[in-house]
């Protein structure tokens, strides 16, 4: 055991709670930097998310309801711009209980957990969003003329891809599983049944619209997401047996 685990193990309970607290304290500034960052581009990030309702007029329906949404926006977008600081923060409150080869292997996880959040969230707004708001648009166009909040709107779209963006870190969530022992890829690989079931109730529960095309679209993505992330943890299971142990010179007797 080297002493940088031994010491690790020996820590006291409050200095584990404090160090956990001091962690979260840096991750939610960094969130409060990302949100004030991005209400100074507000406008230009409302656009981007309306762009999918090209055909839809959007509506202040009471005073100051823009500022709030404003406000709601910049704190989405420094929640996702928070994130790789986040998981470092994560990561680093875990790894020093794991070996060298662990840490090697896990600190990959805060860039593929980056690049699938942001994958998430584009997936989100160039193919759920579109495929959700024409069927909403479409459905009763001939009755009503689609006119909404622009509050409303927002909420269905943050909320669509925030929960896009979530969904997409299943294989980081499966690799850290995996390297830390907790259940390997043939185990995941049995349990297909019931992430498949777990998906669409998943898909149904994320995409905020009803129609079955963005449904099925999330819950497809999650089971092919789980499926990469069992190859992910079988890769990283066999490049773990196929490294051998260090050896460790015999210690001189006194």
């Amino acid at each position: 055991m080297s002493f940088e685990q031994s010491h690790d193990k020996q820590m006291p309970l409050l200095d584990h709670l404090e160090e956990l607290r001091q962690r979260i304290l840096k991750s939610l500034i960094a969130i409060i930097i990302g949100a004030f960052a991005s209400f100074l581009l507000v406008k230009p990030l409302v656009k981007l998310l309306e762009a999918p309702a090209y055909s839809v007029h959007f509506l202040q329906l009471a005073p100051g309801e823009f500022l709030f949404v404003s406000i709601k926006v910049a704190g989405y977008s420094g929640f996702a711009i928070a994130l790789p600081y986040i998981v470092f923060q994560l990561l680093s409150f875990i790894l020093p209980g794991l070996t060298k080869a662990e840490k090697k292997l896990i600190a990959p996880a805060v860039a593929g957990s980056t690049i699938l959040f942001l994958v998430g969230i584009f997936f989100a707004w160039w193919a759920l969003l579109p495929a959700a708001l024409k069927f909403l648009v479409e459905y009763g166009s001939d009755v009503v003329e689609p006119l909404w909040s622009i509050e409303k709107y927002l909420d269905f779209v943050l909320l669509l891809m925030l929960g896009t963006g979530l969904s997409f870190q299943i294989p980081i969530l499966q690799l850290l599983l995996g390297v830390l022992g907790l259940i390997n890829w043939k185990e995941m690989l049995s349990a297909w049944k019931w992430v498949v079931m777990s998906s669409a109730i998943a898909g149904a529960i994320i995409t905020p619209s009803t129609d079955p095309i963005t449904m099925i679209l999330l819950a497809s993505s999650i089971s092919i997401l789980f499926l990469f992330g069992v190859l992910l943890v079988a890769i990283t299971n066999q490049f773990k047996e196929e490294t051998p142990p260090i050896a460790h010179p015999p210690s001189k007797a006194n």
